[in-house]
């Protein structure tokens, strides 16, 4: 009998938050086990490099070595999410995987930031271009957690979006002549 996720939502955030867990989890054993701390692999030069970084802060290093309160507060938006889901979520079947990204990617960065051997989050994944001065420029490192937060809220935002639209679309009901 093949898995309908679209008829139990719940089960539906569950699974799409556990494999964003798991994907992202794996990955950073990966580079645990092929780089050492700050160690970079470049795999397309001037575009893409397999890196090691730590961040203690969050987005772009911001609020660096507050990890410990950033780990308080990603912890207390997990639970205000679950909580406060019914005035997050959007009628649509989409919903329930937005919030399995967003749930998932927060308990991989937070699982970072709380393990004994770690107390970081662990980025890997950079893209850059060097300047004409021969140093180099990119987006900040990121995770798959990282991307799993940024699709989740990217997606949540655009089923509110088209809700809204459909809303806003329907034409008046006309009077009778």
């Amino acid at each position: 009998m093949p898995l309908n996720l679209n008829r139990n939502p719940g089960r539906t955030t569950a699974i799409v938050a556990g494999s964003v867990f798991l994907a992202d989890q794996l990955t950073k054993l990966v580079v645990l086990n092929q780089l050492g701390y700050a160690q970079e692999k470049i795999l397309i030069d001037g575009f893409f490099k397999f890196v090691h970084w730590g961040n203690t802060g969050a987005a772009w290093s911001m609020f660096h070595g507050k990890n410990e309160m950033l780990a308080v507060i990603s912890l207390l938006a997990l639970v205000a999410l679950f909580f406060f889901r019914k005035h997050f979520e959007v009628p649509h079947r989409a919903s329930p995987w937005a919030m399995g990204l967003l749930y998932g990617g927060i308990l991989g960065n937070v699982f970072d930031r709380l393990h004994p051997n770690r107390g970081h989050v662990i980025d890997f994944i950079y893209f850059y271009t060097y300047k004409r001065n021969g140093n180099e420029i990119g987006f900040p490192a990121f995770n798959i957690a990282d991307s799993a937060i940024c699709t989740g809220v990217g997606l949540l935002m655009l089923l509110s979006w088209i809700q809204e639209s459909g809303k806003q679309v329907k034409p008046e009901p006309q009077p009778q002549e």
